[in-house]
């Protein structure tokens, strides 16, 4: 098993402490510690050198959001390749794909040395891992601060435009790729990074489409890269905001995802406002969509 290691101020043994039994850990004292804590899934020892050593499955995250913004002030376990790489990009993540209420959203941040070390300072992290007030809060934030795009197809809008493209991840492309060339006109910059979500072709054919130059990297769990996770932020703030105007507008609690929960809301929309009212607040090519008009 991987372990780990840095060094800390032992002054600060007493805070972890603290910190620790709030997490729900469970501390002891072996020889030569200055107390080991443990819970499900992660184990802390700090011996009395000020040696730190973390271990476990879910090591990744306890260093990620709370031992590096709390303790050490740094982030280069999460973002080893940001503590080297300070080249300005552009950032692009969406939100909304996978459900079947509220909008599909692409949102799209650009960052230069300076700036991507702000958003490291601010706690940027992949929006999956945070709660939806902590991500409105940071993507107010990062709306005031860099220049961004947002793109946010609701219902309506989305299932026109689905019935062109046929295809969700073509429609994904051109909600990119739009996102993209908002941002290289109001920045001029030339570098791109998205979290891959389809084969390579599907992105640059739609940038080739649009006349677009640019070098886009496009990788598997993009939201690593802070400028991404910037994206993530907005656009999920975006889709948050979107599915709650919605369930406002239609006078029902509209629930995120696919699941049990949603076919029961969508039977309620139906009852109440129609299938017209199906298509103001869903995605209608959703198999979820059967579920609802015939189970």
């Amino acid at each position: 098993m991987s372990s780990f290691v840095t060094k800390i101020d032992v002054a600060l043994a007493d805070k972890i402490k603290n910190d620790l039994l709030d997490q729900g850990f469970e501390l002891s004292t072996p020889q030569y510690t200055i107390f080991a804590a443990k819970k499900k899934g992660v184990s802390c020892t700090l011996y009395s050198s000020g040696k730190l050593m973390v271990q476990g499955k879910d090591k990744k995250d306890f260093i990620s959001f709370y031992l590096e913004p709390e303790i050490l002030k740094d982030l280069s376990f999460s973002y080893p390749e940001t503590m080297v790489d300070g080249t300005a990009r552009i950032g692009i993540d969406e939100a909304g794909k996978g459900d079947f209420f509220g909008p599909l959203c692409i949102a799209g941040v650009y960052a230069d040395e300076e700036g991507i070390k702000k958003l490291l300072d601010l706690g940027v992290r992949d929006s999956k891992k945070m709660n939806d007030k902590v991500i409105t809060a940071l993507a107010s934030q990062i709306k005031s601060l860099f220049p961004h795009s947002i793109v946010r197809l609701f219902p309506e809008k989305y299932n026109e435009l689905y019935g062109k493209f046929k295809n969700l991840n073509t429609m994904l492309a051109w909600g990119h790729s739009t996102a993209i060339e908002e941002l290289v006109e109001k920045t001029g910059c030339r570098n791109a990074i998205i979290d891959q979500f389809a084969g390579e072709h599907v992105v640059e054919n739609a940038l080739k489409r649009k006349n677009l130059d640019i070098t886009l990297t496009q990788r598997h769990y993009g939201e690593e890269d802070p400028v991404v996770a910037a994206a993530s932020l907005l656009a999920r703030s975006a889709f948050v905001e979107g599915i709650d105007s919605l369930g406002k507008m239609l006078d029902i609690h509209l629930p995120k995802g696919a699941s049990a929960q949603v076919i029961q809301a969508g039977k309620k929309v139906l009852q109440m406002h129609g299938r017209q009212g199906l298509e103001k607040a869903g995605k209608m090519h959703f198999k979820t969509l059967e579920a609802i008009l015939h189970a």
